[in-house]
């Protein structure tokens, strides 16, 4: 009966070593160093020292690969670093549409008040009185508030009644005291960097163009969206995804100059490749856009065209830009926000039942939420509206704290990476192409 008694003290060491086994073979799952660390040492009080060298081996081979598109938006791109003390010199006025989205204005308010602890960021936030303090009392964010704006972090600007998110965009000119009205004039005379909604696109798009004005040689500003790519230290950029339904190939030629200009400066790429999205990588391929958008980037010395991307390429890494037209690039864009929740919904389907998938889940679980968290249109906040004269970040119309956080990060790398002064050098230049 005595050597039954080794041989149930080495079970725990032989699932271990499967583990660890397990986890070499799928390098693309590397987290839970902790867990396996744990599980690791909890065994060993059972499994002897055998087990205490599996238990090391997976603490080496378990290192995590953590990607964080927030940490992305604020240190690759240039931006503040949330563990670097903030000097309140450095802070840049930014202007929010406090009224702007569906859940305003309690979730916006909450993403500015997080934003100001986080980032070198003052917050003029406009808003309609009545309906912002009910959610301040609605959220208990009274004692928050009224610190933050004793420390000049933010301050309350009101506004009159805001435009609804399925009101037409006209209205920009009846309601003059609308929120997005009164955050653009913000911009406009110099007492903010930057401007934030996340309220109705169209609205926001014309109170930018007559509050702020288009740059010059620019016929049509585009809504440009940070896509990400597999990987985990690059984004594409995605012109236009929703402002411009019908184009010319002058305003994609356009887009590709704005795109490399803001990619250059502020996403910090050397030599931005520009890419036009189409059905085939062939000259002759695409329908007539395509066709006659073509010739303009290939001729342009200005940047480098690395010709068609067809839809599997967009994500590929293998461009810098990309430009389509509004009605594309809002259904990629729409695609985009679906496809994190999905993929970790299927993927929890396939697992396999019982003790082995259970054991496979607890290790996975942690991985596929970071997939989903990269894939997940609230961490990366908003799309800027590239060809006004001024920063300005569209949210999503559901934007909520982190959102508005990200999308906040966002503006303030934008406004601080200089990227309107060479915009306006491309006016100083002339246009960028006859429109037709």
């Amino acid at each position: 009966m005595s050597p039954k008694g080794p041989d149930k003290r080495a079970k725990p060491s032989r699932a271990i070593r499967r583990l660890v086994i397990w986890y070499r073979r799928n390098a693309a799952v590397t987290s839970l160093v902790d867990t396996a660390t744990s599980a690791a040492s909890s065994a060993a009080n059972t499994a002897g020292t055998a087990t205490s060298v599996a238990g090391s081996m997976a603490n080496t081979v378990l290192q995590p690969l953590v990607f964080d598109p927030l940490r992305r938006l604020q240190r690759g791109l240039g931006g503040p670093d949330e563990n670097t003390p903030i000097n309140d010199s450095d802070r840049l006025w930014v202007a929010v549409d406090g009224m702007g989205g569906d859940h305003a204005p309690g979730p916006i308010l909450e993403g500015c008040l997080r934003a100001v602890e986080l980032l070198p960021l003052r917050v003029r936030f406009v808003a309609e009185s009545a309906p912002l303090q009910a959610a301040v009392a609605a959220m208990e964010l009274q004692d928050q508030l009224n610190g933050a704006v004793a420390r000049g972090l933010i301050e309350l600007v009101p506004s009159g009644p805001s435009i609804g998110m399925h009101e037409e965009a006209t209205m920009v000119r009846k309601k003059r005291d609308a929120s997005i009205n009164r955050a653009m004039d913000l911009v406009k005379q110099g007492e903010a960097m930057a401007v934030y909604s996340a309220g109705n696109s169209g609205a926001v798009m014309a109170s930018a163009i007559f509050r702020l004005g288009r740059l010059p040689s620019i016929d049509r500003p585009a809504i440009g969206a940070l896509f990400p790519t597999k990987d985990t230290e690059q984004q594409v950029l995605v012109l236009d995804v929703g402002a411009n339904m019908d184009c010319k190939p002058a305003y994609l030629h356009q887009w590709a100059l704005l795109g490399h200009i803001y990619s250059r400066d502020v996403l910090q790429v050397a030599k931005p490749r520009i890419g036009l999205v189409n059905i085939g990588e062939e000259e002759c391929k695409g329908n007539e856009l395509c066709l006659r958008t073509y010739p303009l980037l290939a001729g342009e010395r200005r940047f480098v065209f690395a010709g068609n991307c067809e839809g599997r390429d967009i994500l590929s890494g293998n461009f810098d830009v990309v430009v389509c037209d509004g009605f594309t690039g809002n259904v990629l864009l729409k695609f985009l926000e679906s496809v994190g929740s999905v993929l970790l919904d299927v993927i929890k389907e396939e697992l396999p039942r019982g003790r082995r998938g259970k054991v496979g889940s607890a290790f996975l679980i942690n991985n596929l939420r970071r997939i989903k968290k990269r894939l997940d249109h609230a961490e990366h906040g908003g799309a800027l509206l590239l060809g006004v004269d001024g920063v300005c970040v569209i949210g999503h119309g559901s934007s909520r704290a982190l959102s508005v956080l990200s999308a906040l990060r966002l503006a303030h790398s934008a406004a601080s990476g200089g990227v309107m002064a060479n915009l306006h050098a491309l006016g100083a230049n002339g246009p960028a192409v006859a429109c037709d």
